[in-house]
């Protein structure tokens, strides 16, 4: 009896021990997330293209059979090609195009050929004539005229002399056409930007499967340990246990981290416009490579410069500017010549030379209020591009010294990440030695197991977050196309 209850009390605390193990790890496996690391987000909204931007689709290719190599820069480039928001820009660019020539139509001159040649018959009791000649007269009014025929061909130029309004106007499109031009190049630097950071973002997934592989075989060797010394007689049952729940949690891992890199795959095709089932490998993986410093001054200095999009908000300042100017000129006079010239007669053997010329000056003097309504709107468009110039040149100012503030940051996260891995390897190792020495139980070897987990998810973090810093330098400080080609050098 003595013997019984001992052996149920020996049970219970083998099973509260299992619990309390079990509960550990699941404890550790949510807690020891690395600081400053990136765990990635499959499909995650691409930064700066929030919502359902354009710059998150693609318009696709057609479908290469296999499996092809897909580079950071081969990436680039298909994304410079088929990326949407790139197409939609280039419309808007030949949408600005049609604008100014509209507007540069008011100031040119316009030519028109009008010939024409007509026959007729009129019925004079049609047009209201009724007159009877009276019974004695030798004459009579006939019920129709005709036939008789007309002919006319010339040509008509019509001329704006002066025209401040429709000048200004054209000045504006114009300005207007250079923003559009510069809204593409923009929009060149963010299709570069999406395509860094999901392509990054897959490599470290693709990093994240090596390590969750790497971490299996490693429990998968502490659990054969731990089963061969209990059937040995030489641990006891709860060590095995530890040891297959450690196994269980890194192959839970490696299946949602591949999954992760499934999902990510997908968005980096959606981006660069591979056609649906396309498959393909990363070419290229993201290895460490100092960054060279650039001063804030400097990068300020060369944002202000190259940003195509403050260089747009720019442009959008002056079209502004002359639109307002346009509308005061609705206040003014204008002046403008017709002048046609051809033949005109019965027909045309027997024509002779006409011509007609004409000047106009257009006095306004009461409009009824729409010049006052053109001036107020032409005025709060001017104030919102001022104020939205503004605000882009502090958000250039953030962006610079928050992408310089990131990479100095992430440098060395980096540096501290790969050292903290040979630490934790180490330990691990001797945890391992320990334990099969019978000094310790595997409770000591998950801890290992879990700080060389820990310290890899740093090191892939820290990385992923460098790379995108020096990403988003590029973006902050304009001309993506030269500044990646620059800090993104080999593979």
């Amino acid at each position: 009896m003595k013997f019984l209850l001992h052996r149920g009390v020996r049970q219970l605390l083998l099973v509260f021990a299992s619990f309390s193990t079990l509960t550990a790890l699941l404890f550790a496996q949510y807690t020891t997330i690395a600081p400053g690391s990136a765990p990635s987000t499959p499909g995650e909204v691409i930064p700066e293209t929030q919502g359902s931007s354009p710059f998150g689709s693609s318009v696709p290719t057609q479908l290469i059979p296999g499996v092809i190599p897909i580079s950071l820069q081969n990436a680039i480039d298909r994304g410079l090609r088929q990326n949407l928001g790139l197409l939609l820009s280039s419309a808007e660019i030949r949408s600005a195009h049609g604008q100014r020539l509209q507007q540069l139509s008011a100031l040119l001159p316009h030519a028109t050929v009008s010939p024409y040649a007509d026959v007729s018959k009129i019925n004079l009791q049609e047009l209201g004539f009724t007159f009877s000649a009276p019974v004695f007269s030798p004459f009579s009014l006939p019920a129709a005229l005709g036939p008789f025929s007309y002919f006319d061909a010339r040509l008509s130029v019509t001329q704006t002399l002066f025209d401040w309004k429709s000048v200004n106007a054209a000045r504006a499109a114009s300005q207007s056409l250079k923003s559009a031009e510069y809204t593409y190049k923009d929009a060149r630097d963010l299709v570069i930007l999406a395509v860094c950071y999901t392509y990054l973002q897959a490599v470290a997934d693709e990093a994240r499967i090596a390590t969750a592989e790497a971490q299996v075989q490693t429990a998968q060797a502490l659990y054969e340990q731990a089963s061969d010394q209990v059937k040995a007689g030489t641990s006891a049952a709860i060590e095995a246990l530890r040891a297959n729940v450690e196994l269980q949690t890194r192959q839970q891992q490696l299946i949602q981290a591949k999954n992760n890199f499934a999902i990510q795959k997908l968005t980096i095709a959606r981006v660069i416009g591979l056609p649906p089932g396309q498959q393909f490998d990363l070419a290229d993986k993201s290895p460490y490579r100092p960054f060279e410093g650039i001063s804030l001054e400097e990068a300020l200095k060369h944002a202000y410069d190259s940003r195509s999009d403050y260089q747009s908000a720019i442009r959008e300042v002056r079209a502004a500017e002359l639109a307002r100017t346009a509308a005061k000129a609705g206040y003014l006079p204008s002046l403008s010549v017709d002048a046609d010239f051809g033949a005109a007669g019965a027909r045309p053997t027997r024509s002779t030379s006409v011509y007609d010329l004409r000047g106009t000056l257009n006095i306004p003097i009461f409009t009824g209020g729409s010049v006052r309504g053109e001036v107020l709107q032409a005025e709060a468009r001017l104030q919102q591009s001022r104020e939205r110039l503004d605000s882009l040149r502090a958000q250039i100012d953030t962006d610079v010294r928050a992408a310089l503030l990131n990479l100095q940051s992430s440098a060395d996260q980096v540096r501290v990440a790969r050292s903290n891995i040979d630490l934790a390897e180490q330990t691990l190792t001797q945890s391992r030695d320990r334990y099969a020495a019978g000094v310790t139980d595997t409770v000591e070897v998950v801890q290992a197991q879990e700080q060389v987990a820990t310290a890899h998810e740093q090191y892939i973090g820290s990385l992923y977050n460098f790379n995108f810093a020096k990403a988003s330098l590029v973006r902050a400080t304009g001309a993506a196309e030269v500044g990646f080609k620059e800090y993104f050098k080999g593979k």
